[in-house]
């Protein structure tokens, strides 16, 4: 059985790019608009790694990170933040919630497939 990594971004364009990226390389993908959207749908299953945007409606990324980092499955998971925010301000919020890393976008795919399998192995 494959890895399952949900993409969390309120692009549908990037959200297809990355998920046709992962896919292509044999993962299953879950997308989710926001962060309250992959909430709900972290409700129904679980995951091996999240990648998310930072700027988001309704909650975004920093606060999907503390989120997850709160409960006990998903407190170890990586999460990627990937987004258009290059701020070294940014970027620290981002560790202090413990993202796992950070890639700016646009990406490339060798670069985000890279980062990916760092993570997971």
């Amino acid at each position: 059985m494959g890895k399952w990594i949900m993409t969390v971004d309120d692009s549908s364009s990037v959200r297809q790019m990355v998920s046709l990226t992962l896919k292509h390389e044999g993962y299953e993908v879950i997308e989710a608009a926001d962060g309250k959207d992959a909430i709900s749908k972290l409700g129904h299953m679980g995951v091996n790694m999240v990648i998310t945007d930072l700027n988001m409606p309704n909650l975004d990324g920093i606060e999907l990170i503390k989120w997850l980092r709160s409960q006990a499955s998903y407190k170890f998971i990586p999460i990627i933040m990937l987004t258009t925010e290059s701020r070294e301000s940014r970027k620290q919020e981002g560790q202090s919630a413990s993202a796992t890393g950070w890639i700016i976008k646009p990406f490339r795919q060798e670069e985000l497939l890279g980062a990916v399998r760092k993570v997971l192995g």
